[in-house]
């Protein structure tokens, strides 16, 4: 089974996605279960885990909706508030949902680099891991060091990295991304998407040559067992179309064994979450 590892859904609405600025046009309108599977289709690709758009409880109970509709959603990844003392009461709302696999807070938009050190953040992830669901990490490179020192404190989380952490693609810098991604590669219970990257190149201009130098960098560090192929849709639109963005990633790991390919087109995915 091919399980894209990271795509989203929404109902548009300007006032609930501000962060869809000048530019991102083509992202500005509905995107359904509907839309991803005619896409999917054309790749062979025939499952996905939905990623959380919006920090809100009704947009977890929202795709988890769509997730009962639609099997080919695999598993969602929502949000609770972890940094509320009732983060463990809103996570027991999902828990036993079987779609519900992890959680996302959007650390990458919150002005403290060391957000996720605070202790109510830290009490929330405690909560996560005494209800065995994955934590999403959407973090800019500069969040990596912290997010090692986080991760070395819960070794019973599993931790997925969304988007390789966004290195700085377009300008062509790989450190101190490069070391920091290493290490935080070094814990076992992490696993990473290789996802999202195109966003992060020049949206006219990149061509895979430009992602070969990242996409190298985390098969060295997590191997094929902990990496998993993600689409990023449709967010990645924006720099081009699903089958080319999903295409960089299959044509990439053609050097590996099938076993290998295996891995990272769906059965990492599988297991990181639970599916």
């Amino acid at each position: 089974m091919k399980i894209d590892s990271h795509q989203h859904f929404w109902n548009y609405n300007p006032r609930e996605y501000t962060w869809m600025k000048d530019g991102m046009e083509i992202l500005q309108r509905d995107f359904t279960p509907q839309d991803l599977a005619t896409a999917q289709a054309e790749i062979g690709f025939d499952g996905s885990v939905a990623v959380q758009a919006r920090m809100t409880l009704d947009e977890t109970r929202w795709l988890l909706e769509l997730a009962a509709q639609h099997e080919t959603i695999r598993g969602v990844v929502g949000y609770v508030d972890l940094l509320s003392p009732q983060a463990g009461d809103q996570l027991d709302e999902f828990k036993d949902n079987p779609k519900c696999v992890g959680m996302r807070h959007v650390v990458h938009d919150e002005p403290d680099d060391h957000f996720m050190l605070r202790a109510d953040f830290l009490n929330g992830l405690e909560e996560l891991s005494r209800r065995d669901l994955a934590y999403d990490l959407l973090l800019f490179e500069k969040h990596l060091a912290v997010a090692i020192e986080v991760v070395s404190r819960f070794p019973n989380l599993r931790f997925v990295v969304d988007h390789i952490s966004k290195p700085l693609i377009r300008e062509g810098v790989l450190a101190p991304w490069d070391d920091h991604i290493r290490d935080l590669a070094l814990f076992e219970n992490v696993t990473c998407k290789l996802s999202g990257m195109v966003t992060e190149a020049d949206w006219e201009r990149w061509t895979p040559d430009d992602l070969e130098p990242y996409m190298s960098v985390v098969l060295e560090a997590f191997g094929p067992d902990r990496l998993m192929i993600g689409s990023d849709w449709p967010v990645c639109l924006v720099a081009g179309s699903y089958g080319s963005v999903m295409s960089v990633v299959i044509d990439f790991i053609e050097r590996l064994s099938s076993d290998e390919q295996v891995r990272i087109l769906g059965s990492t995915c599988w297991d990181a979450y639970g599916l």
